[in-house]
């Protein structure tokens, strides 16, 4: 009896260091172990290879090369759009100078008395014109009788109507308009008729 005593405390012994074990076991987390080698694999995972780090990196100088590029043709596109807006408004501004030359001239030619000087100020009218006219300038035609055009002319005088005229006509041309490019530089200073 004495073994079948031994043998069940043999067996209680191991039951007994069985259910420590699973004790011990429940107290000690298990999956400590498990993220420290998913840890371990995951950094051996994120090191990239010497060839994978050229590829990412000549990846980048790439996109950079293509933004520079793109911004540099951007900024030349802006800078000859600034330049042609600048040389059209400076030679604008220098014609609006120069046009009340063309106007005197103009009121030289009609005071003048004699044929010789009528025929010098004609000379350098149609110089002046021709450099106008070099310049993408020109004159806005405008006649006594001619429909009044607020595109085109700015009524500073009104005359009642006389016999034989039609109202809202041009009456007389007192400063003359000019345009370039389609663009009106000044307008044509006019008298008009009114009702």
């Amino acid at each position: 009896m004495a073994k079948k005593d031994t043998g069940k405390t043999t067996e209680k012994a191991k039951e007994t260091e069985a259910k420590a074990a699973e004790e011990e076991a429940a107290k000690e987390p298990v999956q400590e172990t498990e993220p420290a080698a998913e840890e371990q694999k995951a950094e051996e995972v994120k090191e990239p290879t010497p060839l994978e780090k050229a590829q990412a990196l000549a990846e980048d100088y790439k996109r950079k090369w293509y933004n520079v590029s793109a911004e540099y043709d951007n900024y030349r596109k802006r800078n000859s759009t600034a330049v042609s807006k600048a040389y059209a408004d400076g030679a604008a501004d220098t014609l609006l100078k120069l046009l009340p030359v063309a106007d005197n001239f103009g009121y030289a030619l009609d005071s003048a008395q004699d044929d010789k000087t009528r025929t010098g100020i004609e000379k350098v009218i149609k110089s002046f014109n021709t450099i106008l006219a070099s310049l993408g300038v020109e004159e806005i035609p405008i006649k006594p009788g001619d429909p009044v055009d607020e595109s085109d002319m700015e009524a500073v005088l009104s005359f009642p109507c006389e016999e034989g005229e039609a109202p809202n006509t041009v009456k007389a041309v007192l400063k003359k308009g000019y345009r370039s490019g389609g663009k009106v530089i000044r307008y044509a200073q006019v008298s008009v008729t009114t009702e």
